[in-house]
């Protein structure tokens, strides 16, 4: 397929950088260079931001009823361009094309679910003491947001801040991911023919560190919403509170999984193979330390490894590939380094642990079990295709063991014992958990994580918050 030229939307204009800087897109299942996209410069980041605030006033002047109507049309927009869609993920991203599609469609019902909130950002009438006083909350527009996005959900993860934003009435620029443009470009598009007003979205590209401390100062910007890595969220979060501006922050996590002796194992190794290594397992909700009780431990481990050494590695775009490439060269050393690492130190390899021999950046699937919290990959994300098998006896060791790190996004765990779930549910430390099933990151569920993993949520009715402010009116009647 032909890979477009990205360049940046800005004031409802598809424009080159003004300075004429362009840099490569690279297919990581080949690593060749497939198109390129354009850099903003400083006077294309204030274009933006004065377009942002222009574009705030023309979104307001639209009725709550008009502007869900404008988001259904880009929902449908994106379902009909949803194969071309796709297919540019899968070129500029690696993941397998069935998994690009079902990242496109579900932002597609992402912006349905909130253009129907963008009805209801209801106040409230507060009984007052006196006869003759009204009380009443309202709830108005942060105004002009920034995101900054990730490369590996580069449709869904933009809409997580896009669709709230522009539900709660406010317009947002979107620092894309360098490393996948043309997917958001061809998104923000079906924005475009929706009917958005000029400046109310705009999408950059550059560098990274040089439009976050040019734009998150700027008066103009009144929220920061990042999706990343918990070194830059919290230097943004940093930057944005030294202007007392809200942030909602999604950071990485270390996904505990606990699978008790009465677990269903075959229903829990179902699902969490394709959710540990969907996106060859670069998903910041990735189930990554399996904590699993003595009485089926070998029996997991086992099957667990067995199933991952059948998925079909490849390139995916190509029918059949199950796991595609990780995104580049130093996502693949990172790896390697942390399976290193733990063999160094004792882990056995079930199956995997190494690179695949062929151009692109492809790590087997990879079980390491025997884990001790003393290996590097115990502590750090792998954000990689590597799943982490621990022992624990009871249920309150692998507890300890789920709340050890400082994160706390996802959690999983499998058990058929109602005061385990019980114990489960009041004792893990993260933001989501799922039992028995994976039900997470849903359009009407929060979205988001406590401790290090940040705060804010990116789902749900709670995604509204932090692009609304409550003000309080007391009027007496003389």
């Amino acid at each position: 397929m032909f890979y477009p030229p990205v360049n940046l939307f800005i004031n409802g204009e598809w424009r080159e950088g003004s300075e004429g800087i362009r840099e490569d897109v690279i297919n990581p299942a080949t690593g060749k260079v497939i198109g390129s996209f354009a850099h903003a410069s400083i006077a294309d980041l204030d274009l933006a931001l004065k377009a942002a605030n222009a574009g705030f006033q023309a979104w307001q002047a639209l009725s709550a009823f008009e502007r869900s109507k404008i988001m259904r049309r880009a929902a449908n927009l994106l379902r009909e361009r949803a194969e071309d869609i796709a297919t540019l993920l899968t070129l500029e991203e690696g993941k397998p094309l069935a998994e690009a599609r079902m990242e496109v469609n579900g932002g597609a019902d992402l912006i349905d679910w909130f253009a129907e909130e963008a009805r209801r950002t209801y106040g409230r009438i507060i009984p007052s003491r006196s006869p003759n006083v009204t009380q009443h909350a309202i709830r108005e527009a942060v105004g002009p947001a920034i995101g900054f996005t990730p490369w590996n959900f580069p449709v869904s993860q933009i809409l997580r801040k896009l669709a709230p934003a522009l539900a709660a009435g406010c317009s947002l620029i979107i620092k894309g991911p360098e490393e996948t443009p043309g997917s958001p470009a061809a998104m923000f598009k079906c924005f475009e023919d929706a009917g958005v007003p000029a400046g109310t979205l705009a999408l950059v590209f550059g560098i990274p560190a040089q439009i976050s401390e040019h734009c998150i100062p700027n008066p103009i910007i009144k929220k920061v919403s990042f999706t990343g890595s918990v070194p830059v969220g919290k230097h943004l979060a940093g930057l944005a509170g030294q202007h007392m501006k809200p942030a909602t922050m999604e950071l990485g996590g270390h996904a505990p999984v606990v699978i008790c002796d009465d677990a269903d194992l075959e229903s829990a190794c179902a699902a969490l193979i394709a959710f540990k290594f969907r996106n060859a397992g670069q998903v910041c909700i990735s189930p990554t330390r399996f904590l699993v009780q003595n009485g089926v431990y070998d029996r997991f481990v086992e099957m667990f490894s067995k199933a991952a050494a059948s998925l079909k590695v490849g390139d995916g775009s190509e029918d059949g590939t199950q796991v595609g490439p990780m995104i580049n060269e130093r996502r693949l050393q990172a790896v390697e380094r942390l399976v290193q690492d733990a063999i160094e130190r004792g882990a056995r390899v079930e199956t995997g642990g190494s690179r695949i021999d062929r151009p692109g950046f492809y790590f087997a699937p990879t079980v390491l079990s025997g884990m001790t919290i003393d290996m590097q990959i115990m502590n750090e994300e792998p954000f990689g295709p590597v799943a982490l098998f621990m022992r624990f006896s009871q249920l309150k060791d692998a507890i300890a063991e789920a709340k050890r790190l400082p994160y706390g996004l996802a959690s999983y765990a499998w058990t058929r014992d109602s005061s385990a779930i019980h114990a489960l549910s009041r004792s893990i430390e993260a933001g989501m958990l799922t039992i028995n099933h994976l039900g997470l990151a849903l359009p009407e569920t929060p979205y988001g994580g406590i401790k290090e993993s940040g705060h804010g949520s990116e789902g749900g009715t709670e995604a509204l918050e932090g692009y609304l402010n409550t003000k309080f009116i007391s009027c007496s009647y003389p």
